[in-house]
């Protein structure tokens, strides 16, 4: 999640915003590397809810999500300093901090909280309207959903009602709730992030994942969690899933900064599918007609706001 090197920063907000005015891809990359990048977090993210699952098993949510970001964005940056990267700004630390904290306090804390009580592959079906609130969140910037882009904005919650009539997800509001604070705290963070001060390259993923990561830890120390003795199955997903989001959280920066919010965000087309299909084949997640229609109705709202040009219903 970056910003292109040529955006001036402004003074407004403590250093952190900055001018509004960029809003396509900063730097052109290779079609290959894009192509691996998305490849990354469809299948990587897919796979991550399933492993979320295993991992609830032996750590609380939020302590579960800090301590993979923290980790993972540690790691990160020593990496990224050994082989003599800069090391950011205070400017720089601060926009990445904020956009760490929607992405990962709001938005992944979201996640993980709902799966404790929400099916893996019905949880990431309500993270897919993601493409949906980042097309509506473009309006603050003066950025209105085209004609076709609103069609698919109705589509597409239209599905998320059908999602939220299913069975399950009435039988947990609290986890409804939360998957839907989710997708708008990761939408906004993601639209938000293109327009502040960030660090460049990977150093801006280790910022915000151990900043956002460091969020999660305070919000299980508020909700007053506590580890016991995770089983080998609980550390083995939270050790995938801390390797999951050094690889897939940093091709999404990627995405970002090379590509449209549309493409990077595509990923909603896919997660789903693998989601589900991992939970009901290894933890027999029931796949019920209300979540069928609801996918077909949220997947066909995001292609048609991810296939929307520019210039289209102004």
């Amino acid at each position: 999640m970056k910003v292109t090197e040529e955006q001036p920063a402004s003074t407004e907000a403590a250093g952190v915003l900055c001018e509004p005015e960029a809003t396509g891809p900063s730097t052109p990359a290779p079609r290959w590397q894009i192509a691996v990048a998305l490849v990354s977090i469809y299948i990587i993210w897919g796979s991550t809810y399933l492993a979320v699952r295993y991992a609830l098993k032996g750590f609380p949510p939020f302590f579960l999500g800090g301590i993979r970001f923290v980790t993972a964005g540690l790691l990160l940056f020593v990496v990224l300093k050994a082989r003599g990267v800069k090391s950011p700004t205070r400017q720089e630390v601060l926009g990445a901090g904020a956009v760490g904290a929607l992405l990962l306090g709001i938005g992944n804390g979201g996640v993980v909280y709902a799966e404790q009580t929400v099916a893996s592959g019905l949880t990431a079906l309500g993270v897919a309207t993601v493409p949906l609130w980042v097309a509506l969140f473009g309006g603050i910037w003066k950025q209105w959903p085209s004609k076709r882009e609103w069609l698919g904005l109705v589509v597409g919650f239209a599905g998320m009602v059908i999602l939220n009539l299913d069975g399950a997800l009435r039988a947990t509001p609290a986890g409804a709730i939360a998957i839907v604070i989710s997708a708008i705290g990761w939408s906004f963070g993601s639209v938000w992030s293109r327009r502040i001060s960030m660090p460049h390259g990977f150093m801006a993923s280790a910022v915000q994942m151990a900043i956002g990561g460091g969020v999660m830890l305070l919000e299980g120390v508020v909700h007053g969690e506590r580890i016991a003795h995770p089983s080998t199955v609980a550390v083995t997903a939270e050790v995938y899933l801390i390797a999951a989001g050094i690889v897939g959280y940093s091709a999404y920066n990627f995405l970002l900064s090379h590509t449209r919010p549309a493409l990077a965000t595509s990923y909603a087309y896919v997660n789903p599918v693998v989601a589900m299909f991992l939970g009901a084949l290894l933890m027999a997640e029931p796949i019920t007609h209300s979540a069928s229609i609801a996918m077909v109705l949220i997947v066909a709202g995001v292609a048609l706001a991810a296939t929307s040009t520019k210039g289209q219903g102004k």
